[in-house]
């Protein structure tokens, strides 16, 4: 897994921090969640800004499926 594998990352964040809102993590520790995710072999350099917000989307997609809008 990589980097541009949003939605494959969005389920696994889900299934880790189920019950938290997406939407209220800092990107400092969304990059330390991804890193730590089994099978991912992404570069830690090789995120960014735009990459992260893609997978946060991603993850909050699961979430309002899951959570409806809370």
């Amino acid at each position: 897994m990589n980097w541009n594998d949003f939605r494959d990352i969005g389920e696994l964040l889900l299934a880790k921090h189920g019950k938290l809102n997406p939407l209220s993590v800092r990107f400092t520790d969304l990059h330390k969640w991804v890193l730590e995710l089994e099978n991912f072999e992404g570069k830690p350099e090789a995120s960014n800004e735009k990459t992260l917000e893609a997978i946060q989307m991603a993850w909050y997609d699961e979430w309002q499926d899951e959570h409806g809008d809370d």
